[in-house]
């Protein structure tokens, strides 16, 4: 019989983790690693109970209130580690409070995200979705859908960390006409990638902007009718990152006003009322705005899958578990965010 020295559970596991974790636990035969595919909420943190570290994902809220952490604190539980590079499902100060750590996995791989911007950039500056439609109707014509070539283009990015510093190299290969960039903090190792500037700059310059901002109060809605409002009527906008920084309300809106003339969309407010479900025979989804989206020939729609590859299933399955172990075992784990 194996005497454990430390036991984690991970919660939430999808099917395509399910290999990492075992794969992980193999090479760690120390260590007894338990996993459901259930989320942690309050009627299901009980299920913490005896172990030594707790490692989950997920994008809905942990709880709106202080109880669910106060019992992983009695629990003797003293981390939380995500297998996400966001932190928004998460209440830091309640974590805080109760003593636990809350640590991330900031880069998985920022290729993956940046590739799949890629992928909305090229489906919009291409009219792709338009002519899908046509040929699904057996319309051939291509009058009206001549595209411009990235060389002839001003590039947009707002946040330029990991991922957004990515995409710039990206569009920089491409041969980008210009690279606009914007962050709370001007990081000088990325400056011969982007030109720094305002994002009023971007909103009123760029013909491709794109979104890699992470997820907090201050960046909720960060962009609006106000914001739409500025940029050009022949402006493609991308979301790759988190859904609650666009207003989706006001997108459609630009959209269906002509105020910018396409958007790629991987992520969206409310998504979990839809994503990672079937609906398959129903003839509504519980999120009406999305369908408005499908609807629109000049939209490029994913369903929150920018991250989806398997090198990075593979780092936030077995990071956020290295994550786990070391701080379960009196380390400091590099990625720790709420000391």
């Amino acid at each position: 019989m194996v005497d454990f020295l430390k036991k984690i559970l991970a919660y939430n596991i999808l099917d395509y983790e399910r290999e990492f974790v075992v794969e992980w636990a193999a090479e760690h035969p120390d260590v007894q690693v338990d996993f459901n595919s259930i989320e942690l909420h309050d009627d299901t943190v009980h299920l913490a109970e005896g172990y030594d570290g707790i490692d989950y994902r997920q994008r809905s809220q942990l709880t709106d209130g202080s109880d669910l952490y106060k019992k992983l604190h009695d629990y003797g539980i003293h981390q939380l580690a995500l297998r996400s590079a966001g932190v928004d499902s998460c209440n830091l100060k309640y974590a805080k409070e109760n003593g636990l750590t809350v640590t991330n996995v900031p880069s998985y791989s920022p290729r993956a995200v940046a590739e799949m911007t890629l992928t909305h950039a090229m489906n919009l500056i291409r009219h792709i979705p338009q002519f899908q439609k046509r040929i699904r109707q057996n319309d051939y014509v291509v009058n009206g859908l001549r595209s411009k070539e990235i060389s002839n283009l001003t590039v947009g990015i707002i946040g330029v960390g990991r991922i957004g510093s990515t995409v710039a190299k990206i569009f920089k290969a491409l041969g980008a006409k210009r690279v606009l960039g914007n962050d709370i903090k001007e990081n000088d190792d990325f400056r011969d990638l982007v030109d720094y500037t305002t994002k009023e700059d971007i909103y009123k310059n760029a013909d491709l902007i794109t979104m890699h901002t992470y997820m907090s109060d201050q960046n909720y809605h960060m962009i609006g009718k106000d914001q739409f409002g500025k940029m050009k009527n022949t402006a493609l906008f991308i979301n790759c990152s988190r859904g609650p920084i666009v207003d989706t309300d006001a997108l459609v809106n630009a959209l269906e006003t002509g105020q910018i003339a396409g958007a790629g969309i991987d992520v969206i407010q409310d998504e979990t009322k839809i994503f990672n479900q079937s609906f398959v025979g129903e003839d509504k989804i519980p999120l009406p705005v999305y369908t408005k989206l499908m609807n629109m020939d000049n939209v490029f729609l994913t369903p929150h899958v920018a991250f989806y590859t398997d090198h990075a299933v593979k780092n936030m399955v077995k990071q956020s578990l290295d994550d786990t172990l070391m701080e379960i075992s009196g380390k400091e784990s590099p990625h720790r965010i709420n000391v």
